[in-house]
């Protein structure tokens, strides 16, 4: 391919693994090259009872959120008119799957007794290649690709729990838990001793190699 160049890439739509969805459910698409908290932000408007003011606006002033991460209002618009949801759905292909895994559980701290389903399938993307030099006779070439995609549902009612991939709200607990206590040391974790190897050896106690030293100074 060192004759050619790509130009473009073009992502099929996928068809959502979820049936019976309310039309009025919002999709957070996550970008792999996007940051995470504008996607974030927008899930957490639609979800949370009482958002945090502090993590609704960036630094300098609030801004208008991206119509690829779920953000096509300024903050302001959607705080006046904001509805909470019984359901959100959550998408990301590629590398951009992490990110939706991480949003997701922020999500699930943030608003309690979510329930989620998971479903991960390939998604199709389609590379268009052209030559570098249009007078060489090459013609341009269309490369597709499958790529892992995922789709996370989370709800406030209660789903299926006979399905593949659903997770019940309360799992996660123990993990924050554990990582917020603090003081608490990690297993298998041995705290140092300072003062090299002689802290606290009393004035009138010998190593073995000193009573050894004595023995051999020709002292009966």
């Amino acid at each position: 391919m060192e004759n050619y160049k790509k130009t473009r890439t073009v992502e099929r739509p996928s068809v959502c693994p979820f049936l019976g969805l309310p039309p009025d459910t919002p999709e957070v698409r996550v970008r792999d090259g996007g940051k995470i908290r504008h996607p974030l932000r927008y899930a957490l408007s639609h979800m949370e009872d009482k958002p945090r003011p502090a993590e609704n606006e960036d630094r300098g002033g609030a801004k208008e959120g991206r119509p690829e991460d779920g953000g096509g209002a300024k903050e302001g618009q959607q705080e006046a008119g904001r509805t909470l949801c019984k359901q959100i759905l959550l998408t990301a292909s590629g590398t951009g799957v992490s990110k939706a895994i991480t949003c997701a559980e922020i999500v699930k701290r943030r608003v309690k007794g979510l329930h989620q389903l998971t479903r991960v399938q390939f998604s199709t993307v389609d590379e268009v290649w052209d030559p570098l030099e249009t007078s060489a006779g090459l013609d341009s070439l269309t490369v597709s690709r499958n790529l892992p995609s995922i789709w996370i549902l989370l709800s406030r009612d209660t789903l299926d729990q006979s399905q593949n991939g659903y997770q019940e709200p309360g799992r996660h607990d123990a993990l924050w838990a554990s990582k917020e206590d603090g003081g608490g040391q990690r297993p298998g974790h041995k705290r140092k001793q300072g003062g090299g190897g002689t802290r606290g050896r009393g004035p009138g106690r010998q190593t073995g190699r000193s009573r050894d030293l004595k023995g051999q100074s020709g002292v009966n």
